[in-house]
């Protein structure tokens, strides 16, 4: 039988798998490059979605690890568009798990990937505009901005070596 689809949410996509024994440490946790993988591909999806175009990863911010992910747990990454900006696309990751068979997940990580969409010579090209809505967008856009700020802050105190690659 054949149902009709729903209209894809282009500003939100999810993950839903089981935390398999290859991504555990030795402690049976989930380890903090496993995650950060699963981070940066749920933000990829969102951001070609919602732009139609390849992107690429232009920085990872406020990233906190809650609690940790186990062996066996079912992990779920919700990525969501909350601003964009001319080519930019500041994408809020919220990671879940916990036992698949009681179903309740509980957070564990989250945090802010941008992303800008680029053409197929790498050159940054417009994306659409998100427009926040809800209040909870509209939270959620604001921490992308200050959090954009507060980041192009602390690119003010690094030291020029550093700043420009010499270190």
């Amino acid at each position: 039988m054949n149902t009709p689809s729903q209209p894809l949410d282009r500003a939100e996509t999810t993950f839903r798998f089981l935390a398999e024994p290859t991504s555990v440490n030795f402690g049976g946790k989930v380890h903090g490059g496993a995650l950060m993988k699963w981070i940066d591909e749920a933000a990829y999806a969102c951001a070609a979605v919602w732009s139609s175009r390849y992107c690429v990863t232009v920085s990872v911010g406020n990233i906190r690890f809650r609690r940790p992910i186990m062996v066996g747990n079912m992990v779920e990454l919700r990525a969501r568009v909350v601003a964009t900006g001319r080519t930019s696309m500041h994408i809020h990751i919220s990671v879940h798990a916990g036992d698949p068979k009681s179903g309740q997940l509980r957070q564990t990580t989250d945090c802010l990937v941008v992303f800008v969409a680029v053409d197929e010579n790498g050159n940054p090209v417009p994306v659409p505009s998100f427009v926040p809505q809800t209040d909870e967008e509209k939270r959620l856009a604001k921490y992308a901005m200050d959090v954009r700020e507060a980041l192009d802050a602390i690119i003010e105190l690094k030291p020029e070596e550093v700043a420009k690659g010499a270190v």
